[in-house]
């Protein structure tokens, strides 16, 4: 019996692939339980409609990324902070306040995006990098200044 799987199984494979199973543990137990659905004409074409979508999706999050991208390597952004001795804040600034500033300048960036070591604990300059998708990052350059 031929099924295409619903759900990751690591012993037959990952999501909308059609693999050859028995037909007792196919009736029994994967399409009972949702985990696989009976790979017949309907099914088959709802999969490869799916997969054209999700290559669409996946193209268009990929292009909106790129531009996001440029439009950040040429964005730089300036938080005024509190500085105690030897240039040192009071506190620290965060992927968060980072995140706040970009809003602030009209670029929306989730702040699980922006990829901090560390949070920053001085004034001057800095190349904060931001992961936009798997494939693509970029750059903002945070100049912390006393404010």
């Amino acid at each position: 019996m031929k099924v295409i799987l619903q759900q990751e199984l690591p012993t037959l494979g990952k999501v909308g692939d059609v693999v050859r199973v028995r037909d007792g543990y196919g009736r029994n137990f994967l399409i009972p339980r949702g985990v696989a659905a009976l790979a017949d004409e309907k099914n088959t074409a709802r999969l490869s409609h799916q997969k054209r979508m999700a290559a669409a999706k996946a193209a268009r999050i990929q292009t909106e990324a790129k531009a996001l991208a440029d439009k950040l390597n040429s964005t730089g952004i300036t938080l005024k902070v509190k500085v105690g001795e030897e240039g040192k804040l009071f506190g620290s600034v965060t992927n968060r306040d980072i995140a706040t500033a970009l809003a602030n300048e009209g670029v929306i960036v989730d702040h699980k995006q922006i990829h901090l070591d560390d949070p920053i604990r001085n004034i001057g300059v800095f190349s904060v990098p931001v992961k936009l998708t798997k494939d693509v990052s970029a750059t903002i350059k945070v100049y912390v200044i006393q404010g």
